[in-house]
């Protein structure tokens, strides 16, 4: 069978199949035709007959010719602020990839850290960790800007999948770099395209998460794990080479090479901060994080580090508000037509033996490793994230709390197998770790992050009042 019709088949099975089963007691029609057009196309995501904004364009369709939804109602999403806060960040990430500042602050980490492999893994990931706020495409923070910088270390140091010399030094560091990637996505509201799709999710039930409410929850955990992460790595999956001068030496050569910092790169630097200062203190302020970010993009363009041909060209900002415009509209919907406070509550009722911390951590969990099924991120948030924050509501989970975890863990799943989201196929597709070593490897760090994100987090998020 042609591999372009199989997926199609599926899609317009699954589409049909959940259409004509009749409705549970309580759900209307509407809702439940929409809940088939929804799962259908997130089916259409996984599957990919077409591309995810071309398959998302054709859910908002069938809603309005079906007569499930009005025109207005479908598309609504386009005028959601959060996702035009994403796509404001995308486009300002363009910044930092073409000033170089990006690989500018990647040889300064590898300079500072970079004489002994360890080093050299935290600088890797401390660069993560600064371009994480700014950059909410994981693929193009890695791809774009980690990947390089580390194919030339594992170059230098003659470190090749092909002559199976990976372990020298190349594997040790993709795979923490890669870790390092999922931990920076979960601490910043901007670090993960899927993020905002969790909060705008979160708020139609009612809970409101901020920036900086975001990233004051992240910071404890988050940098506990930045901090155990390679270090557990190092010893579990060691690199042959522990010493590493030259890499060191490469960082000042590559800076030198660049000179001093262009004005470009400074005008790209203060936007930065400024957008960092707007952000922390929006509530503050009274100031929304997406007019904070169109801020930012205006001061580039008007200096000239964008041209309106970059925020064209940058078709992942684009793509993203479709696909997050299509999603965010249907599951609004569901909620609105009574489906998401229906289910939370059946579910809820099954759960009801249970004391709320019990149960919230079934939920967690269930959700947390139910993503060996899913190769995106922002599938499993899509589908998923609504439904299981209603569930841990109806069993009287702290409202903040709930929220919160399940979107930390919408980012932490990723370190399960190598596709669990975009980086991972970049990564994985080198060579230089075997599938068994990556999920391996990604099993007992998902462990370690869970302990970690619910130990000490949990401590935490007790002490800043969020439970």
């Amino acid at each position: 069978m042609n591999k372009k019709i199989l997926p199609w088949i599926v899609t317009c099975a699954t589409l049909l199949i959940i259409w004509f089963i009749p409705e549970p007691n309580g759900v209307s029609t509407d809702a439940w035709h929409l809940l088939a057009i929804f799962v259908a196309t997130i089916v259409g995501i996984i599957t990919k007959p077409l591309p995810m904004g071309a398959v998302a364009i054709i859910g908002i369709t069938v809603t309005v010719i079906t007569g499930t939804l009005t025109i207005t109602e479908s598309l609504s999403g386009f005028s959601n602020r959060v996702i035009w806060l994403i796509v404001m960040a995308f486009f300002i990430s363009r910044g930092f990839i073409k000033t170089g500042l990006g690989q500018r602050i990647a040889y300064v980490f590898m300079k500072l850290l970079g004489r002994k492999t360890l080093g050299l893994a935290y600088g890797m990931v401390a660069t993560d960790l600064v371009l994480a706020p700014a950059i909410p495409s994981i693929t193009a923070r890695s791809g774009g800007v980690l990947f390089p910088v580390l194919r030339s270390i594992a170059h230098i140091y003659q470190s090749h999948p092909e002559d199976g010399t990976q372990r020298k030094i190349g594997a040790f560091l993709i795979k923490t770099s890669f870790q390092g990637t999922v931990i920076t996505g979960a601490m910043f509201l901007t670090g993960m395209a899927a993020n905002p799709l969790a909060v705008k999710l979160a708020g139609d039930l009612g809970v409101d998460i901020s920036w900086g409410l975001w990233a004051l929850a992240a910071v404890v955990p988050g940098f506990l794990s930045l901090l155990c992460v390679p270090f557990v790595l190092y010893k579990l999956y060691p690199p042959v080479i522990k010493e590493t001068p030259e890499a060191a030496a490469l960082a000042e050569k590559q800076l030198n090479d660049m000179g001093k910092m262009s004005r470009n790169e400074y005008i790209m630097l203060f936007t930065f901060i400024l957008l960092l200062v707007l952000w922390i203190f929006g509530r503050v302020l009274n100031l929304h994080s997406a007019t904070a970010a169109l801020v930012g993009l205006i001061i580039l363009l008007v200096s000239g580090v964008l041209t309106w041909d970059d925020i064209l060209n940058e078709k992942g900002a684009w793509n993203t508000l479709i696909w997050f415009a299509a999603l965010v509209m249907m599951a609004s919907y569901l909620n609105t037509l009574g489906l998401i406070p229906w289910f939370g509550e059946t579910v809820g009722q099954l759960l009801t033996s249970l004391p709320w911390m019990g149960a919230f951590l079934l939920l967690s969990l269930i959700y947390f490793y139910s993503h060996y099924f899913f190769a995106s991120s922002t599938a499993h948030v899509s589908s998923m994230y609504l439904p299981f924050l209603a569930v841990a509501l109806s069993v009287n989970t702290p409202a903040l709390l709930a929220a919160l975890v399940l979107a930390f863990f919408s980012n932490l799943y990723g370190s399960l197998t190598h596709y669990s989201m975009g980086p991972a196929p970049v990564m994985f597709g080198s060579g230089y770790v075997e599938m068994g070593d990556w999920w391996k490897m990604g099993g007992v760090l998902s462990l370690l992050n869970i302990l970690i994100w619910l130990g000490a987090g949990g401590l935490w998020w007790k002490l800043i009042g969020i439970w």
